[in-house]
């Protein structure tokens, strides 16, 4: 049996939150909207990306990149997760090809490029900053 989404603490989403507000609060300090621990109750904290995300808080992009493609050196305030679906991605770390899995840590910098094309899935915890 499936719990109902609105449940209190044990409900699916309980620990999750959609608004962007709500997001930046919860990536700067957990404890300013949670009042327990989400593993408590055997819970994980979640983001939800979509329309009332905002402009600060995560997304999600699919990047399809042309033969020669190139991105200019940014800046992650946060985490980026980079999962080549096709084709190959290119940093100063290594080629990456189909069904690698990129993590960009908070505060690191690069460039990618796609010397011969690719498809990825995308997710930013917050906005990168262009360099």
């Amino acid at each position: 049996m499936e719990e109902p989404r609105n449940k209190p603490i044990f409900g699916k989403y309980v620990f999750g939150t959609a608004a962007g507000i709500h997001q930046q609060g919860m990536l700067s300090d957990p404890g300013t909207y949670e009042y327990v621990e989400p593993a408590r109750f055997g819970r994980e904290r979640s983001l939800l990306i979509g329309r009332h995300s905002g402009p600060d808080g995560p997304a999600a992009a699919v990047m399809h990149c042309l033969p020669g493609a190139k991105a200019p050196s940014h800046l992650h305030p946060g985490f980026e997760l980079i999962y080549v679906l096709s084709g190959e991605l290119e940093t100063d770390g290594g080629v990456y090809a189909a069904g690698s899995l990129l993590v960009m840590p908070p505060n690191s910098v690069h460039a990618p490029r796609s010397p011969k094309g690719c498809v990825g899935l995308v997710v930013w915890e917050r906005p990168v900053q262009v360099v």
